[in-house]
Formats: structure tokens, C-alpha cells, sequence
């Protein structure tokens, strides 16, 4: 190959790459402005900002190397009422009847085919240490231990020495979702209605 091939292809591999996350920030963007228009006025959880809750790496070894590139990402809403902003953050504190929206794209992975949207309601959250005293923590814990605590989407029972969750997800291919009809007919009529069960 070429080295003005290889050039075009890595430019190509890059913007491709970064139309795919514009276009899903878009998505986000646009599920938070129809939740926002709920009874609940759901607004986006803010852990550290208004962004992505993502695992990534900037470290040299191998396994290291995989995170360079984002490859998923999650995003959660709550009710107005039951968080608090400051300095652009939320503040979720955790209590009994707490549920969250919770949102997982997956663009690459080695168990999926194509890229998929993960929708659902999480609840019965419990922080098992003071550490863990908000819902906006929880986040970067769900990222180191996605495997263990999606290994079954449709019954989510997860619990280790700093939290405890249940919930389900449901599974969508990614690019079934291009228009607002099928955002509200698949992913924020259910997570309405679920939430409200």
C-alpha cells in the first residue's frame, strides 16, 4: 500500500469516526431535550460536567492502548427536583425511591456486530461506602465494571463492596434510531412509562 493510500485511509478512518460521535452527541442532545418536555422536567446528570461518563487511557501498555479510543459511553437523567447543580455539576444524593435514565452507546465491542443504544431505568442504588454518597459516583464505577454488572441487561442485579443497583435495559441497534419518530418510539416512550411504573 501506498504511503498516500494509507495517508487518505487514516483521514478517511478519522473523520468517519468523528461524524459518528457528533452524530450520537446529537442523539443525547435530543433525548435531553424530550425528557426535559416530561412531567419529571428530567434534566442530564453533569458527574464532572456537561459530557460523557467513558473509561479511556492515555497509558502506553497494550490493554492501555485499546481505551485510546472511545469506543462507549454513558449518560444518565433525573427528575429536576430530586438533583441539585452547582458549579455545572449535578448532585444526585442517593434515597430509597431514587431512579435513574440510564443510557449506554456502544460503538465497538468484541461481542456485537454493529453499534447499539442500551436504555433503562436503574434503581434500588445504594452506596456501601461514604465515598459513595451520589448517584454522579456511581458513574465512573458502572465504566471499570460494566462486564460484571451488564452480564444480563434484562436483569440487572449487581452488588460489590461500594454499591448496589437493579435495573434492565433495553438492547437497540445504534443506527435504528435516525429520526425523532424512532426516538420516541423506542427509546423515551418506554423509559417514560418504565420510569413511571
Amino acid at each position: 500500500m501506498s504511503s498516500q493510500n494509507l495517508i487518505r485511509q487514516t483521514k478517511n478512518a478519522f473523520e468517519y469516526i468523528q461524524k459518528l460521535y457528533l452524530e450520537s452527541s446529537y442523539l443525547i442532545k435530543e433525548m435531553e431535550g424530550l425528557l426535559k418536555e416530561e412531567e419529571e422536567n428530567f434534566i442530564i446528570g453533569r458527574p464532572s460536567g456537561y459530557g460523557i461518563t467513558a473509561r479511556s487511557s492515555t497509558g502506553l501498555e497494550q490493554d492501555n492502548v485499546l481505551l485510546w479510543l472511545l469506543r462507549k459511553y454513558a449518560v444518565f437523567f433525573v427528575p429536576e427536583e430530586l438533583t441539585e447543580t452547582i458549579g455545572g455539576q449535578t448532585i444526585t444524593e442517593l434515597h430509597d425511591d431514587l431512579k435513574i435514565i440510564y443510557i449506554r452507546i456502544i460503538f465497538d465491542n468484541k461481542n456485537i456486530d454493529q453499534p447499539k443504544i442500551y436504555s433503562g431505568i436503574l434503581t434500588d442504588l445504594e452506596g456501601k461506602r461514604p465515598s459513595m454518597d451520589k448517584f454522579e459516583k456511581f458513574m465512573g464505577h458502572i465504566e471499570y465494571n460494566e462486564k460484571k454488572i451488564f452480564s444480563d441487561i434484562n436483569n440487572i442485579d449487581y452488588e460489590d463492596v461500594n454499591i448496589s443497583m437493579k435495573g434492565s435495559l433495553k438492547e437497540h441497534n445504534l443506527f435504528d434510531i435516525n429520526d425523532s419518530e424512532a426516538i420516541m418510539d423506542k427509546i423515551i416512550n418506554p423509559l417514560v412509562r418504565g420510569y413511571r411504573a
